[in-house]
């Protein structure tokens, strides 16, 4: 997805001069080339990500679409009350784009670690956010989206689907049944483990990459299941504890614990039953109770 991510945001660059790339010493070789092109619209700002948000607000008071890229505790923790002030009280646009959530950089510890970000960018009236599980899908949405005013957050992943589907349509239902025992809703990159999970079971999988503003889910069945990777609970607090959802709900998604171990994700994967077989699993135990 960082492919991606320098692709299109180079394209930006080159069709609307209102573009503004600020990077937080991460993605300097990647835009390297950016910066020789446009040399007073591409900054590295360096490991100064309140700062960064910052300067974006003022970029944006001025008129220009600041885009900001970094690791995302940097991004959203460390700098989140400058996101929450200088844009989300301004109501100003501006696009932040993480990589590294959850614990995609798990080698590097717990300082890396973020599965708090969605639900945190959240709680900002007005604020948008992007889980796209493919590069295809990150480069519609960031090039259909961009100019439409707004804070906008697209949360990357290194792991990616097989499979990009159309990431602005009101989701993708990509299996459906006609008395389904519980409705699969899959958010972003979990969605090739989802349908190994699923294989053979009598359910319906939905495929969303826009979280908020808040969906409208199929949801045929009134036994709801969501797999999300960031904390568990974190979509249905966003699209259905407002609607006062009466069914049965279950939430596959990261513990709401501090993690501290390292290795590499996958060893968090299973440590955490996030594998295609403890998914598998959870969803059994949930549709026999």
């Amino acid at each position: 997805m960082r492919k991606q991510f320098v692709k299109t945001v180079t394209d930006l660059l080159r069709q609307d001069n209102r573009v503004v790339l600020l990077l937080g010493d991460i993605g300097v070789y990647g835009f390297r080339d950016a910066f020789k092109e446009f040399p007073d619209r591409v900054y590295n700002v360096g490991i100064l990500e309140q700062s960064t948000v910052s300067m974006a607000a003022g970029l944006a008071q001025a008129g220009m679409i600041p885009i900001v890229h970094t690791i995302a505790p940097f991004l959203v923790e460390r700098a989140f009350e400058q996101l929450k002030i200088d844009f989300g009280y301004q109501r100003l646009p501006g696009i932040f784009v993480s990589v590294g959530g959850s614990y995609d950089y798990a080698s590097l510890g717990c300082t890396h670690h973020c599965p708090g970000d969605v639900a945190l960018m959240q709680t900002i009236p007005g604020s948008q956010i992007f889980v796209p599980g493919h590069p295809v899908e990150f480069g519609s949405l960031l090039t259909q989206t961009y100019n439409n005013g707004g804070l906008k957050y697209f949360r990357l992943s290194e792991r990616s689907n097989k499979q990009a589907f159309s990431p602005y349509q009101d989701g993708t239902l990509l299996r459906g049944a006609e008395n389904p025992v519980a409705s699969v809703i899959v958010i972003g990159p979990m969605l090739d483990r989802v349908l190994a999970a699923c294989k053979g079971l009598d359910v319906e999988i939905e495929y969303r990459t826009i979280v908020k503003p808040q969906p409208t889910f199929f949801t045929s069945s009134r036994n709801v299941i969501v797999v999300e990777p960031y904390y568990e609970g974190t979509t249905f607090f966003i699209a259905f504890l407002a609607k006062k959802f009466d069914g049965r709900f279950m939430s596959i998604g990261v513990p709401r614990q501090f993690l501290t171990e390292y290795g590499k994700p996958e060893d968090l994967d299973e440590k955490y039953h996030l594998t295609a077989k403890h998914i598998r699993a959870r969803i059994q135990e949930f549709i026999n109770l």
